[in-house]
């Protein structure tokens, strides 16, 4: 399969660009910068792996450095068979509502909500002539109605509008069998979760791709699952 990751360079998004390729696939790996500290960790893949990894320009932020990576990809294939869109920022953690700074609030919504809508504007007509595809929006439990907690406001926030965004494509693909799943994937030790996290994201992108491989089938009535494919609460 033919696969693109979004903020593939560091944390979940590294891992995987890892498990993708030790299950035989192809990764595209966008990342925001070509900058060699940027793209160690996937120029140390790279070594392994050689032409099954490609690392791709790619600002969920910037439509332009979207459209960019969608010519890049289409010279060098037709064809997708997935899209992660895992990039992402944790910001204004510990702001009430009467310290937020909006414009890190807009930052958040850009990153998080508008970036997943950027990339999936411009490369569905590429995952529309692959096999077997998924879109999957990487989500938070903190995007929950249901369980909604004080604080998180700009991450909470763009989550929740990223769960509907899954539930909008999922009803507007359904016909084409495109499977679109908006994942939590658990506190991980990563950058953005630190190291009391309970959970490897390595584990994490395993159950991802049982996702994308179609291992694992989620028929749910909505689409905002763990990354076991077990339902959330919306």
């Amino acid at each position: 399969m033919d696969i693109l990751i979004t903020g593939a360079n560091r944390g979940l998004g590294l891992c995987l660009a890892k498990v993708g390729l030790e299950n035989g696939h192809h990764i595209y790996a966008g990342v925001r910068s070509l900058d060699e500290k940027t793209t160690e960790p996937l120029a140390q893949l790279q070594e392994t792996y050689k032409e099954k990894l490609e690392i791709v320009q790619l600002d969920v932020t910037d439509e332009n450095s979207v459209i960019a990576a969608t010519e890049t990809i289409k010279r060098k294939n037709a064809s997708l068979d997935g899209i992660i869109n895992n990039a992402g920022i944790l910001n204004e953690r510990e702001k009430t509502i009467e310290e937020l700074d909006l414009e890190a609030c807009k930052l958040a919504f850009d990153i998080n909500t508008l970036g997943p809508i950027r990339v999936i504007k411009h490369f569905l007509p590429l995952l529309e002539k692959g096999n077997k595809q998924s879109i999957i929006n990487v989500s938070s439990e903190a995007g929950s109605l249901t369980n909604a907690y004080a604080g998180d406001y700009p991450y909470g926030l763009s989550k929740v509008a990223v769960n509907m965004l899954s539930e909008k494509l999922n009803v507007y693909l359904r016909e084409k069998d495109i499977k679109v799943l908006s994942v939590h994937p658990g506190w991980m030790r990563t950058d953005m979760g630190g190291n009391k996290a309970p959970l490897d994201p390595m584990d994490t992108a395993t159950g991802i791709f049982d996702m994308v491989e179609r291992k694992k089938n989620v028929n749910n009535k909505y689409v905002f699952v763990d990354h076991h494919g077990r339902s959330m609460v919306i």
